[in-house]
């Protein structure tokens, strides 16, 4: 029996990986899929066995299911695709006679009425009518969404969006990655709905954070979704990006990305890297002109 990670040729699915391993979980135990394989050669030099698993191609998924014990569902990355993607995974999972499918969803995957959450909530269901024993670790955003917006506003001296006050949760991939790895290895699991999220911020707050690292000044503007639209798409962004983007910073305003119940810090026994000290990070990688530790998917 093995413990299955999907998406280890991206950030996410790595970071897991590379924290089982940490953790003492023997190589020979840990199944890595992804689409690319040469992307984790090395893992394979470390001994971590690598299948290749596409989620449009089912029965590389029941190959790259079979002997699994637990199995880490990261969610796909093509939104609009995601659910017959997923039920490709959820129902090979099943049919592998998987003890525990733990999923990569998103915070207040069952109630929040931002566009992302769609694909989430549907996927949620699929599992809970599988009779899979499941774990849904619904992350908050991503905190290097926010660092890989550095370089850029020490540049203009200001972030800009539609967020308004609103608090937002995020925590850097490796804490996310560190809970997922909880999960996997741990015990008590079974039907648990974990909302996860790090220390709240405005992006009034970070703004003031990259100020206070930089030492340059950087505001926020907050601006109407029409201006904002207006400011993405004359900056080259697809229409479609344009759409989420605007969409996600209204989910904040709402409060949809604020996130109290402490879930991921218990999960890490200990407290999730703070805003301040990720800021700090990317302010001196964005200095030296290099990207902050774990930027992109």
């Amino acid at each position: 029996m093995s413990l299955v990670v999907t998406g280890a040729t991206g950030h996410l699915g790595r970071l897991v990986v590379e924290e089982l391993l940490a953790r003492g979980v023997p190589a020979d135990q840990i199944v890595a899929t992804g689409r690319d394989l040469d992307k984790a050669r090395d893992l394979a030099d470390r001994g971590v066995v690598l299948r290749r698993a596409d989620y449009d191609d089912r029965a590389s998924l029941d190959a790259a299911f079979a002997g699994a014990e637990k199995l880490l569902l990261v969610s796909g990355s093509e939104v609009g695709r995601r659910i017959p993607q997923h039920r490709n995974a959820v129902e090979a999972a099943r049919d592998a006679g998987v003890r525990l499918l733990a999923y990569t969803s998103i915070v207040r995957a069952d109630s929040a009425k931002m566009a992302l959450a769609t694909e989430h909530r549907a996927t949620e269901e699929l599992i809970r009518a599988s009779g899979v024993p499941f774990t849904f670790l619904r992350n908050a955003w991503y905190l290097e969404l926010y660092l890989d917006q550095i370089p850029g506003a020490l540049e203009r001296g200001a972030l800009v969006g539609a967020a308004g006050d609103g608090v937002i949760s995020a925590a850097l991939r490796r804490d996310f990655a560190a809970a997922a790895a909880a999960v996997l290895t741990g015990d008590g699991h079974e039907g648990a709905v974990y909302e996860l999220g790090g220390e709240g911020f405005t992006m009034a707050d970070l703004a003031a954070e990259i100020t206070a690292a930089s030492g340059t000044e950087v505001a926020y503007r907050d601006l109407p979704p029409d201006e904002l639209r207006t400011v993405l798409s004359d900056a080259g962004l697809p229409p479609a990006a344009v759409d989420m983007i605007v969409d996600n910073d209204l989910a904040v305003a709402r409060g949809e990305l604020h996130v109290t119940t402490g879930d991921l810090a218990r999960l890490l026994g200990r407290a999730p890297t703070t805003t301040a000290e990720a800021v700090a990070d990317a302010v001196k990688a964005a200095v030296a002109g290099s990207p902050p530790s774990g930027s992109g998917r």
